[in-house]
C-alpha cells in the first residue's frame, strides 16, 4: 500500500466516520447470507472510491467481518483483500488509467490451483449513496451511468452520507468456480464481466427507472389506440365532440396520476423515522432479501399488503426504501386526495382511483392504460386487494378488479416478469381500532380530512412494535402456465382482451395471494395474550395460567410450523407477557394467591381485532383440540374424517394454506405435538384428554368456537326453513347471530358480520351442500350431507348455545 494512499486514509477516516451512516443490507449478512468466518472472505466493489472503502471498513468492523484493508495472508504470503472494477476520475474529472482488477482475480484463482483445500468467499459490496433515479428527457438521449469524480463524491458524502446503505450480496465460492471452469485467463475475464453486470443491476434495483415527464406521459397515453377508441365511442354515445372527451380523459389522468418526487421521499424518510420512534418500539422486517433479489433480477414487483391501518402504506414505503429498494407507486382511494394529504401522497408515489368504474368506460380505459404504462416502464406498484381497511383484523375477501387489470397488462406482452410480493403488516396497536368498533356498531365512516390527520397526530404515543413480513412471491407468467397453459395465445399488445378463462383464473390468483399474505403472519405477546384471555368466559386468567397458555401457543407453532414465512417469537412466555402488559390494555389485580390478568368488556371487544390477525395460525390445532375435548375416545380415523368435513369452510374463510389432502399429514403432526406437550394421551380406543391439562386444551379449542357457532347458526336455519332463499338465509343467520351474541355474551364484532355469512354460503355451495339459481330463489340442498355436517358441528358447541339454536321459532 503506497504512502500517499495511507495518508489519504488517515485524513478521510474521521470525516467518513462523522458523516456516513454505515448500516448494512441485510442487517446480519453473516447469518442471512451464510458467510463462513472459517473460510477466507474477500470483497468486490464497483469503484476504488476511498469513501466507499472506508465506509465498508466501518461496516465490516461492526458486523465482525474482515477489514478490507487488512491483507489476506495465506501460507505466509499477503494477498489483496478487495478488488475494485473501476477507478474514480481524478480530482479534475479526467479518467485515470485502469486498475489491475484482472490481476487480482487471476491471483485469487491461482491460489486455489495451488491449494486444493482453499475456498475463498468473494462478497460483492454495493455502496448506495444518492438514489435519485432522475427524470426522463423527452427527445433527448439519456446520459449513461458515470463513476462520480472526487469532488462529486465528496459532495455526495456530505449531502447524502446519512442515507448510505452498504449492501452485501450472496458470496461466490471461488472453489466452486475453479472446479467448474478452471483458472485460465478466460475465467478471470468472465468473473469481471459478471461482477459489472451485478453492480449495474444493483444500481437499477436501488434507483429504479427514470421518472416520467408527467405531461409527456399524458400525451403519450392520449395517443394510445385504446384511449383514442374509448374517446370516440364515448363522444358518440353522449353526442359530444371528441375534443371534449379528450379533455375529460386528460382530466382523469391529472386526477389519478402520481407525481413522484425523490426530494419528498428523502424528507419522508427523515419525518417517518421520527414518527416511528414516537409511535413504535421497533420495526421488525423479515423476508426483504428475496425481494431485493427479484428487483436485481429485473422483475416488475407488485407489492400486495394486507390493509389494517392508514399507517400501512407509510410503513411499507419506509421499510422498502430502508431496505435499499425503490418505493412503489401506490394505488390509493380517491377519498385520500384531500388537501394537504393528497398532494403529499401524490409526490410520494400515490396514484388515485375511484371506488367504482361502473358506468364510465372512458375512465376505466384511461386507468387501465395508465396502470399498464407503470408496469411497462418498470415501476414497482403497490395495491391493497382487500379494497379497504379491515375493521375486524381478519383478511377481507379480495376485490379482484386490480388483479384482473394486472393480468390483462401481462396479456399486453410485457417483457419483464410480473411478480406479486404478498406482505403481512402487523401491529401491537392500531390507532384506528376504536373508530373501527364505532363503525361496526353502525356509526357512519368518518370522511378523511385535515382535521382527522391533526387528531391522529395529537394522539401520538408508544404503540409497541410493528412487523413487516414479505411472503412467498408469485410470478404471474409461471402461475398462468400452471393454470392456463395456452395463455400466451391470448397475448395482444393492442387490446384489452378478456379471454373466457380470465374471471375464474383471477379468482384463483386472488385467493392464492390472500393465503400467502396470511402465511407471513407475525405473532407477538399481545396477540397471544388476547387469544388466551378471549378464550375464557370472563376474559381473565391467573398469571401462571396465562403464561402456560402463551407457552403452549409458541411451542405448538415451533413444533408444527404453520408456514416457512411466518414469524414466531423466540422470547420466553414471561418476556412476551411483559411486552403485552407494557401496552396498558390489560388489568392486573393481585390477591394472596397471586396476580389475575383480565380485560374489561370494552377492551375485550377491541382485543378481538388483534386476536383475529393470528387466528388462522391456530384454526386447525384448535379444531383438533375441540374435537378431542368434546368427543373423548374419538379414534384417529373418525377424527380425521370430521376435520375433513369442517376444514373446507375454515379454509375459505380464513385463507388457510393447507389443501384438503394435506390434512392426512398435518393432523397427525398436531396430534403428535399434543402428546409431546402432555395435553392428550392415546389409548387403544382413541384419544383422551389428560385431566390435569384439560384447561389448556379447552382454551386452545375455544379459539375457533365462535366460528363453529356461526356455521351451526346457518345449518340450523337451513334445516328449520325448507323453502328459504339464499338472501333470506343470509339475513336470518345474521339476525340469529346477533341474538346469540346478546344471550351468551359473545364479544367479537365479526360474529354477526354479514360478509362472513355470505362467505360461508358460497363455501357451502362450492362444497355441494347447497345449490342456488338466484338469491331470491329457494335453495336446493343435499339434506343427507347437511345432516352429517350438523351432526359433527352441533356437539362441539356449549350446551347452552346448542339449546338456543335448536329451540323452535315462535
Amino acid at each position: 500500500m503506497s504512502f500517499s494512499f495511507s495518508l489519504a486514509q488517515a485524513l478521510c477516516r474521521l470525516p467518513v466516520r462523522l458523516l456516513v451512516n454505515h448500516s448494512s443490507l441485510p442487517e446480519d449478512p453473516l447469518s442471512q447470507l451464510g458467510l463462513d468466518l472459517g473460510r477466507p472472505i474477500v470483497y468486490a466493489l464497483s469503484t476504488d472510491s476511498l469513501s466507499d472503502l472506508l465506509t465498508l471498513e466501518l461496516c465490516a468492523k461492526e458486523l465482525g467481518l474482515p477489514n478490507p484493508f487488512a491483507p489476506l495472508v495465506l501460507q505466509g504470503q499477503s494477498h489483496p483483500r478487495y478488488v475494485c472494477l473501476d477507478r474514480t476520475p481524478s480530482l479534475f474529472g479526467s479518467q485515470r488509467s485502469g486498475i489491475p482488477h484482472l490481476d487480482t482475480f487471476r491471483e485469487w484463482l491461482s491460489l486455489h490451483e495451488q491449494n486444493a483445500q482453499l475456498d475463498i468467499q468473494l462478497v460483492p459490496v454495493t455502496l448506495l449513496w444518492h438514489r435519485a433515479p432522475g427524470r426522463e428527457r423527452p427527445h433527448r438521449l439519456q446520459p449513461p451511468h458515470q463513476t462520480p469524480g472526487a469532488l462529486r463524491k465528496a459532495a455526495m458524502v456530505l449531502l447524502y452520507g446519512r442515507e448510505n446503505r452498504v449492501r452485501f450480496s450472496t458470496p461466490v465460492s471461488l472453489r466452486s468456480l475453479v472446479t467448474e471452469l478452471g483458472t485460465d485467463e478466460v475465467v478471470a475475464h468472465k468473473l469481471a464481466r459478471v461482477a459489472r453486470i451485478h453492480f449495474s443491476r444493483q444500481r437499477q434495483a436501488a434507483k429504479g427507472p427514470r421518472l416520467p415527464d408527467r405531461q409527456a406521459l399524458f400525451r403519450e397515453l392520449l395517443r394510445s389506440d385504446n384511449i383514442v377508441r374509448a374517446i370516440a365511442e364515448q363522444a358518440q354515445s353522449e353526442g359530444s365532440s371528441e375534443e371534449q372527451m379528450r379533455a375529460r380523459a386528460l382530466g382523469y389522468l391529472d386526477e389519478m396520476a402520481s407525481d413522484f418526487s425523490y426530494r419528498l421521499i428523502r424528507f419522508g424518510d427523515y419525518f417517518l423515522g421520527w414518527l416511528w420512534n414516537k409511535l413504535y418500539r421497533g420495526i421488525t422486517v423479515r423476508g426483504a432479501e428475496k425481494v431485493r433479489r427479484l428487483a436485481r433480477e429485473g422483475h416488475e414487483i407488485i407489492y400486495m399488503p394486507c390493509h389494517r391501518s392508514h399507517m400501512d402504506y407509510l410503513l411499507l414505503s419506509y421499510v422498502i426504501y430502508h431496505q435499499g429498494m425503490v418505493p412503489p407507486h401506490i394505488a390509493a382511494g380517491i377519498n385520500l386526495n384531500f388537501w394537504p394529504a393528497g398532494p403529499v401522497f401524490r409526490h410520494g408515489g400515490a396514484f388515485f382511483l375511484r371506488r367504482s368504474f361502473k358506468g364510465d368506460k372512458l375512465y376505466s380505459t384511461v386507468f387501465r392504460e395508465y396502470l399498464s404504462q407503470l408496469f411497462a416502464r418498470g415501476y414497482a406498484v403497490e395495491y391493497f386487494t382487500e379494497g379497504g381497511r379491515s375493521r375486524t383484523g381478519r383478511l377481507l375477501q379480495p376485490k379482484t378488479g386490480m388483479i384482473a387489470m394486472t393480468l390483462q397488462a401481462q396479456l399486453r406482452g410485457i417483457k419483464r416478469p410480473l411478480t406479486f410480493v404478498p406482505v403481512y403488516l402487523g401491529y401491537e396497536h392500531v390507532m384506528e381500532v376504536n373508530t373501527y368498533l364505532k363503525e361496526l356498531k353502525g356509526s357512519c365512516k368518518e370522511k378523511e380530512s385535515l382535521w382527522q390527520v391533526v387528531g391522529i397526530l395529537g394522539k401520538l404515543r408508544n404503540f409497541g412494535r410493528s412487523f413487516v413480513n414479505f411472503g412467498e412471491p408469485l410470478t404471474l407468467h409461471q402461475f398462468l402456465q400452471q393454470q392456463v397453459p395456452e395463455w400466451r395465445e391470448d397475448i395482444d399488445p393492442t387490446s384489452q382482451c378478456r379471454p373466457e378463462w380470465l374471471p375464474a383464473t383471477v379468482d384463483i390468483l386472488a385467493k392464492q395471494l390472500m393465503t400467502r399474505i396470511n402465511d407471513a403472519a407475525a405473532v407477538n405477546g399481545l396477540t397471544l395474550s388476547a387469544l388466551a384471555l378471549l378464550a375464557t368466559d370472563k376474559q381473565a386468567l391467573p398469571r401462571e395460567d396465562l403464561l402456560a397458555q402463551i407457552r403452549l401457543y409458541t411451542e405448538l407453532l415451533q413444533r408444527v410450523p404453520y408456514s416457512p414465512f411466518d414469524t414466531v417469537p423466540t422470547a420466553s412466555a414471561e418476556e412476551l407477557l411483559e411486552q403485552a402488559l407494557e401496552l396498558n390494555k390489560f388489568q392486573v389485580e393481585e390477591d394472596k394467591l397471586g396476580q389475575i390478568i383480565s380485560m374489561d368488556r370494552y377492551q375485550a371487544i377491541l382485543m378481538t381485532f388483534y386476536r383475529n390477525t393470528i387466528l388462522h395460525l391456530f384454526a386447525l390445532p384448535s379444531l383438533v383440540a375441540t374435537l378431542i375435548e368434546r368427543n373423548e375416545g374419538l379414534n384417529h380415523v373418525d377424527l380425521l374424517a370430521r376435520c375433513r368435513r369442517i376444514y373446507p369452510l375454515l379454509k375459505n374463510e380464513l385463507f388457510l394454506r393447507y389443501e384438503l389432502e394435506e390434512l392426512d399429514t398435518q393432523v397427525p403432526a398436531i396430534l403428535a405435538a399434543f402428546q409431546d406437550l402432555a395435553l392428550i394421551e392415546e389409548h387403544s380406543d382413541g384419544y383422551w384428554v389428560r385431566p390435569e391439562e384439560q384447561m389448556r386444551l379447552l382454551l386452545l379449542g375455544q379459539s375457533i368456537q365462535e366460528t363453529l357457532q356461526r356455521y351451526a347458526i346457518t345449518l340450523s336455519q337451513i334445516q328449520q326453513q325448507p323453502a328459504i332463499t339464499l338472501q333470506q338465509l343470509e339475513s336470518d343467520s345474521q339476525m340469529m347471530a346477533v341474538r346469540l351474541a346478546t344471550l351468551h355474551g359473545i364479544h367479537a364484532p365479526e360474529f354477526s358480520d354479514k360478509s362472513l355469512f355470505k362467505t360461508l354460503l358460497l363455501s357451502l355451495q362450492q362444497e355441494q351442500y347447497l345449490q342456488c339459481q338466484g338469491e331470491d330463489q329457494p335453495v336446493t340442498r343435499d339434506g343427507e350431507a347437511l345432516a352429517e355436517l350438523a351432526a359433527i358441528l352441533l356437539p362441539l358447541l356449549p350446551d347452552r348455545v346448542r339449546r338456543t339454536l335448536l329451540m323452535p321459532a315462535r
